[in-house]
């Protein structure tokens, strides 16, 4: 008998950026792609999940400074703690990429080389608004409030040399394929932004390498630039599937490319619909078939963010609820287009109403009457009546719905239709009452019957379940004693196998969560979290008082030491007015090589970092300057200084031998605040 060939189907994730642990509205984003993932391979699909880690960018590299430890070093142990999340959430991936893997690095290098080559990429000058927490430019019209329109943070002007790329040449040809091809972007509204706030109005060209940060992969033909953000990260789809510059394709890539699906989060759909495709045309491959951008999942009424203090993190609603009660609550509530809502009251209602009460004690019920009644033996004798062809139907139209609403990626319609076939069972217990039956020596053969009608729902309804919660379905097709059905096998009412002996005790599928319980565990929680980050900047206090009792005497160890120094000019208020001086926070330092005497500081103030270069390194080493709270003037004119950009300057004081001591506040301050 020949094999019936499988079509490919890949489906992919955005790669999960590496700056911290990932809370549930990021891990929504691997559940809802491995129930996707799960069902095509269902519906017979040879299917190829991939997901991973975006590692490269400033924010890593200031993150694993303000850590301590290398960039690497902060990446292994953040992909790690991701990995271990997917893991946990029982996801079904084929390839988990990550960006520092090295066939990755190398065909990024490729890449790059083949579309300077041809003319797309060329050198020049950024000068613009630059957002370090989203590693994104912006022109001066696309600021919302003069802030970030992304992330609403407060921007920089930043001016490097860049490496550019032209996206306008690509334009016109994306708007033909997006008007010719509308399944796309989904949804619609997604497609509709896109065109109208971006394509339409005109693409500005992308700026694709960096030289303010060394974290990131060099440009193989100048390696004073990394390659920017997007074109390392966007190319994973491809080099993870084996995908080589020079036609030389590995296997998979031919088998699986294009991808069939990219699920992304709606906020990063531009990068995804507009600078990916023209990436592809630049190298001349296919286009994915589908971008689908999802809603958020958000906190009450508000996006969940770390700096919010407003995160619920996956691990501790497992804790709580279980890995598939946590599944079912993030896939079933999150509508297609809208933003879904998740509190820790709601995921105890849904525990309750939907899981213990709907699910669970629906199949312990019917096991247990099987038990009771038949020795646990399931038996259609064909006493039927009129009730029974209603949950037939319902039970039918129910598996039909869920494969109509999961094609056109509904999936939390799906879940709902298949818990119609629950609820539907629910209602057939009242209606044919098994324990009035059980009374009547008359009734037997309709009690059996009874009983097989809601065995065969149930088989069906958890078989349906395997791809969104795929434990329950395991646990309660092995309590029925019966094998998983294929989709073309729930499309008919009555193949469950006569004489067939359930199990004699029941397993409790979810428990019913006490709300008052939950609030005290979810205390412990929060009050742990809030320790953490008392911790973190305890921490952070400790490292700033580094070297502090050398900063409160001058060099001979005298504080009463006074020094005469020429007197300036007098000036007005008006003239000292226009310096700005704000408290910064030093979060990295490294000697500048080509200088004996400066040192590169990063200097956060505020929601921004700047780059500062200061002739102090006779006076300080760089590993004595990070947590220093300083002095900064933060609105001197950028100069070039050894190669390397200064944005401000730290204030010192001098003292007669020309040891100079940096000025800090009195105590400390919260780093932007501003001095005047």
């Amino acid at each position: 008998m020949t094999e019936k060939i499988r079509k490919p189907y890949y489906i992919t994730t955005a790669i999960a950026y590496t700056s911290g642990k990932p809370h549930i509205g990021n891990t929504y984003e691997i559940v809802l792609a491995d129930s996707i993932a799960r069902f095509r391979r269902e519906e017979g699909y040879d299917v190829r999940f991939q997901t991973g880690t975006d590692e490269h960018g400033q924010k890593i590299e200031l993150k694993a400074a303000e850590a301590g430890i290398t960039p690497k070093e902060f990446v292994d142990r953040t992909a790690g703690e991701i990995r271990r999340i997917w893991d946990l959430m029982n996801t079904s991936y084929d390839r988990f990429i990550r960006t520092t893997d090295s066939d990755h690095e190398a065909q990024v290098q490729k890449i790059f080389k083949k579309l300077y080559d041809q003319g797309d990429i060329y050198k020049g000058y950024y000068e613009g608004w630059y957002c370090t927490p989203c590693e994104s430019f912006w022109t001066e019209s696309q600021l919302v409030d003069g802030k970030c329109p992304d992330c609403g943070r407060p921007v920089q002007k930043a001016r490097e040399e860049a490496y550019f790329f032209k996206m306008s040449k690509y334009a016109p040809r994306l708007i033909d394929y997006i008007n010719e091809h509308p399944e796309f972007i989904q949804p619609v509204s997604r497609k509709n932004e896109m065109m109208n706030n971006f394509l339409l109005p005109g693409l500005q060209d992308l700026c694709v390498s960096r030289t303010s940060f060394t974290w990131g992969i060099p440009v193989s033909f100048d390696p004073r630039h990394v390659t920017y953000v997007w074109l390392d990260a966007l190319t994973n789809y491809i080099t993870g599937i084996g995908f080589d510059t020079d036609g030389n394709h590995g296997d998979l890539y031919r088998k699986y490319w294009p991808a069939d699906l990219h699920l992304i989060g709606k906020d990063i759909i531009r990068f995804h619909t507009i600078y990916w495709p023209i990436f592809l045309m630049a190298l001349g491959e296919p286009l994915p078939k589908q971008v689908f951008g999802h809603p958020w999942l958000l906190l009450g009424k508000g996006k969940m963010s770390k700096s919010k203090g407003n995160v619920i993190y996956a691990d501790d609603l497992v804790d709580l609820f279980g890995v598939d009660a946590v599944r079912y609550f993030v896939l079933h509530e999150m509508p297609f287009e809208n933003d879904g809502v998740i509190t820790w009251d709601l995921m105890t209602e849904r525990m309750n109403s939907d899981l213990a009460n709907i699910l669970g004690n629906l199949v312990k019920r019917t096991i247990s009457m099987t038990n009771k009644y038949f020795g646990g033996v399931v038996e259609n004798r064909g006493a039927a009546e009129e009730v029974d062809e209603d949950l037939k139907k319902t039970v039918l139209e129910a598996v039909q719905t869920a494969i109509t609403k999961m094609g056109e990626l509904r999936v939390a319609d799906a879940l709902t239709a298949i818990f119609d076939i629950f609820r539907r069972s629910n209602k057939y217990i009242d209606e044919t009452c098994p324990w009035v039956l059980a009374k009547d020596e008359a009734g037997q053969d309709r009690l059996a019957t009874v009983m097989y009608n809601l065995t065969e729902s149930i088989t069906i309804g958890a078989s349906m379940l395997a791809s969104f919660m795929p434990e329950t379905s395991e646990k309660i097709l092995s309590q029925l004693n019966t094998q998983k059905r294929t989709l073309d096998e729930m499309k008919e009412f009555g193949l469950y196998p006569n004489g067939t002996k359930v199990v004699e005790d029941p397993e409790t599928l979810f428990a019913r969560a006490d709300i008052n319980e939950i609030h005290k565990k979810v205390e412990v929680i929060e009050a742990k979290q809030r320790e953490e980050a008392e911790k973190a900047a305890e921490t952070e206090k400790e490292v700033a008082k580094l070297g502090e009792s050398s900063d409160s005497e001058d060099a001979s160890g005298n504080s009463d030491a006074v020094v005469d120094v020429e007197k300036k000019a007098e000036i007005v208020y008006d003239d000292f007015a226009k310096v700005q001086l704000r408290v910064g926070k030093i979060i990295a330092c490294e000697a500048v090589k080509k200088s004996k005497k400066l040192l590169c500081s990063k200097v956060q103030i505020g929601s921004e970092v700047k780059q500062i270069l200061s002739g102090i390194h006779q006076f300080y080493e760089p590993e004595e300057m990070v947590g220093k709270q300083v002095v900064v003037v933060t609105n001197l004119a950028p100069r070039t200084m050894a190669g390397l950009q200064s944005e401000g300057m730290l204030l010192c004081a001098e003292d007669a031998e020309g040891n100079l001591a940096l000025l800090k506040p009195e105590k400390d301050m919260p780093a932007g605040a501003e001095i005047g």
